[in-house]
């Protein structure tokens, strides 16, 4: 794998004070990954939406200092200092030190905000590390002016990874592969890339509700339930299934095949769960009422001949998928029957997206 492309090239610009803002996005997969190699390697490519609403929006400001051996940040999360969260930032940026050195020659302050519940399934890792490396390709841009827009994004999704595997899928948007595949032009088990042939109109501004079943901290992260499988009896098939669903999933985005969309989607959230049921040691992220809610979306469907669909992440929330088109009845539907699942009756309406934006 090329990884030396991404080796920041030395500069003579000097940029004593620059300050950014990025506002990246979560995303939710359709295929998933689950299983993956040192560094970040993805065990099996994987597909998502890009969202619109449920981003994070973060400021770095970077002062010159002299050179030292360690990276010096302060990081601010919804206007509090977060030590707590330092560990996982000063692992990401330790990781990106071959890629970026120039962070050991600045002061970082970090000042991140989510319009969503921090851990409550909805990818926070994924739009928080992709933002601070928009900010970080934007001080790049500035000591490196050749780097076209392309370049940008393609070593953003690439160090993105480094700090959380999801986050390489939402730098880009709609619709963003990660992970090799034959199938896929482009694709590289590196940084994430936009899928890339025509989607049908059935799939444009796809709907996404986030029902939040449960807004607290998950008992099993996900960097742990990735290390399960690496001794998990289903481990090798899981990995070819996902690699033929992605190419199932290809040609039904192209084709507007919406009842093969439905299935394969729900198949692919529950066989995620399986995985975490059947790994040693075993765990599930689920709730009741994430059953409840599965099964009321199957009853509305069958009554309705509906395109409703779910998934899920590694947690308990619900992500309701549904074409535009059903938007009006869904969401009806969602108020009046499936909010009361949800924590305090809170779910976020959500569509999908189309990237990273500078603000």
């Amino acid at each position: 794998m090329n990884t030396a492309q991404f080796i920041s090239k030395s500069s003579s610009n000097l940029v004593e004070k620059a300050s950014f803002t990025w506002q990246t996005p979560s995303n939710i997969a359709l295929v998933k990954y689950w299983g993956k190699s040192n560094p970040q390697i993805p065990k099996n490519a994987s597909i998502s939406f890009t969202l619109n609403n449920c981003h994070t929006i973060t400021t770095i400001d970077f002062e010159k200092k002299e050179k030292t051996a360690t990276v010096d940040f302060d990081l601010f999360f919804e206007g509090k200092q977060k030590d707590a969260f330092k560990p996982k930032i000063a692992e990401f940026f330790k990781r990106i030190q071959e890629y970026c050195p120039y962070i050991f020659e600045y002061k970082m302050t970090i000042n991140s905000e989510n319009s969503f519940p921090h851990s409550s399934g909805i990818a926070s890792s994924a739009s928080g590390l992709s933002a601070i490396a928009m900010c970080l390709m934007s001080l790049e841009s500035e000591l490196n002016t050749d780097l076209s827009e392309g370049e940008i994004n393609k070593k953003a999704s690439f160090l993105a990874r480094l700090g959380s595997g999801s986050a390489s899928r939402s730098v880009e948007g709609p619709l963003v592969v990660w992970g090799n595949h034959p199938e896929i032009d482009g694709s590289s088990d590196l940084y994430g890339v936009q899928f890339p042939y025509k989607v049908h109109s059935v799939f444009e501004n796809y709907q996404d509700a986030i029902l939040l079943v449960d807004k607290g901290e998950k008992q099993v992260s996900s960097t742990i339930g990735h290390n399960l499988m690496h001794n998990h009896p289903y481990a090798e098939n899981r990995f070819t299934q996902a690699n033929d669903n992605l190419s199932k999933i290809s040609k039904i985005l192209q084709n507007g095949d919406i009842k093969a969309f439905v299935n394969l989607v729900e198949s692919e959230a529950l066989t995620l769960h399986a995985m975490m049921l059947t790994s040693n040691p075993y765990f599930i992220l689920m709730k009741p009422n994430t059953l409840e809610i599965i099964n009321k979306i199957w009853e509305y469907r069958e009554e309705n001949n509906s395109n409703i669909c779910f998934t899920l992440d590694a947690g308990a929330n619900v992500h309701v998928l549904y074409p535009e088109s059903e938007k009006k009845t869904v969401n009806n539907f969602i108020e009046k029957e499936l909010a009361k699942y949800c924590q305090k009756n809170q779910y976020i309406y959500d569509s999908v997206g189309f990237g990273a934006k500078q603000i």
